[in-house]
């Protein structure tokens, strides 16, 4: 089965944003050229270079320790393998604003469609986990604006990551998010959602602003 995104032509960014507008999408994750390629040819219409998978293809826990030269090389790789655009996981940034300006660029240059930061203090953790930290939402805001900035190419996605809803609530995850919008995020993340209200909830705050889900196994969304 070919996608029906693989044909679509224009920048990275461009294909990921028309897969977006064309309907909810399920955007599996990926670590490596050969299940980006095998993604592709059941038909996806994106894929998603997880962190988490890629820390596991490793022998790693998903704690932050892989390298941005790491996400990078694996980034370059299943760009090259696939025609479907390819969303990133970049952690925390690999760093403060500066640093994300230097990471939307080398993940721009590596073929990705866009990248998505999140407001967890390092050592960062899995969404699902509990015994996470968050940094100032206004620091993740300067990170946002500096990512926003760096793009060469208009269209390549920000996606900004909340993990507030497992650490102070809804409300403030709600918050964070408006926040995150304002300062350029392009589509927001509320992760670890704990119910099919609290989704509802969240769209009806942002709209029309698209959302991401992280639908893991074991995890805390349903």
């Amino acid at each position: 089965m070919k996608s029906p995104i693989a044909g679509v032509l224009g920048s990275p960014g461009q294909r990921l944003r028309a897969a977006f507008q064309a309907a909810p999408i399920a955007v599996p994750g990926v670590f490596n050229a050969l299940v980006g390629r095998m993604a592709e040819r059941l038909g996806f219409q994106a894929v998603y270079l997880s962190g988490a998978a890629l820390s596991a293809s490793l022998a790693l826990p998903d704690v932050g320790l892989v390298t941005l030269t790491e996400f990078v090389e694996a980034a370059r790789d299943i760009a090259a393998a696939t025609q479907l655009p390819l969303l990133c996981d970049a952690d925390t940034g690999f760093g403060e604003a500066l640093n994300v300006e230097r990471t939307v660029r080398l993940f721009e240059s590596a073929g990705a469609a866009g990248i998505h930061l999140e407001d967890q203090q390092m050592p960062k953790r899995c969404g699902h986990l509990s015994g996470k930290q968050l940094v100032d939402a206004e620091v993740m805001a300067a990170k946002i604006r500096a990512a926003a900035s760096a793009r060469r190419d208009a269209d390549f996605v920000i996606v900004a990551r909340t993990d507030a809803r497992g650490v102070v609530g809804l409300e403030e995850a709600i918050r964070r998010a408006r926040l995150y919008v304002a300062a350029g995020a392009d589509v927001i993340f509320p992760e670890a959602l704990e119910s099919r209200e609290e989704f509802a909830a969240f769209a009806r705050e942002l709209a029309p602003v698209p959302l991401l889900a992280n639908m893991t196994e074991f995890g805390r969304s349903p």
